[in-house]
């Protein structure tokens, strides 16, 4: 996935809740181009960058690794990477929290009732360090997914996901209990790079 000579590159999600606005950014800073299909590589039309499409997860790595210059991805996915690439730029969309909800009629009211319970997330780089440091000892059930539904399963007695409205929570029978961060869209950049931010201003 070699770039073009003198090609700037951006990563965003090829799908998800942050695809759209982040289009829709980039489109706001002048750049032309045709709406992805199946390609993994768009060109500007007026402009000499690439828009890479790539997983959510994976848009730090491409990043960190020079395959893009810049990297338009959620904070909360830096946050679980723990990964020190510079934030360019707060976009100010895609705003949401991460907290820690239990179900409606959970015994389960504040941090400390979280000892010795079992709380699922995609998130436990985050929550291991906050129940560390909050010296709160529960067990962490990775999951990949559907989060939501692991206390009505059985899995888990609590989970610790991202929540922009508080709807999908309330759907599935679930109370937020603590929020441990916010969280919203943030422009990255390559650590090698030297571009400035304003060159993908046309």
């Amino acid at each position: 996935m070699n770039k073009a000579k003198n090609k700037i590159r951006i990563a965003v999600q090829n799908k998800g809740r942050l695809m759209e606005p982040s289009l829709t950014y980039l489109k706001k800073c002048g750049l032309k181009f045709a709406e992805n299909g199946r390609n993994l590589i768009v060109p500007c039309e007026n402009s000499d960058v690439e828009i890479l499409f790539v997983r959510n997860s994976d848009i730090p790595e491409y990043v960190r690794y020079s395959v893009a210059d810049f990297g338009i991805v959620g904070k909360n996915v830096l946050m679980e990477k723990e990964n020190n690439l510079k934030t360019v730029q707060e976009l100010d969309f895609g705003k949401c929290s991460l907290v820690i909800a239990v179900p409606n009629n959970s015994k389960i009211k504040k941090l400390t009732d979280l000892d010795h319970e079992r709380v699922a997330t995609s998130y436990p780089r985050i929550l291991k360090n906050f129940l560390k440091k909050q010296k709160v000892s529960a067990s962490i059930i990775e999951i990949r997914g559907s989060v939501e539904i692991c206390p009505s399963l059985g899995l888990a007695d609590a989970i610790f996901d991202i929540t922009q409205t508080g709807r999908t929570l309330s759907e599935n029978g679930l109370k937020a209990i603590l929020k441990v961060a916010d969280s919203q869209a943030v422009l990255i950049q390559n650590p090698n790079s030297n571009l400035n931010y304003e060159n993908l201003l046309v």
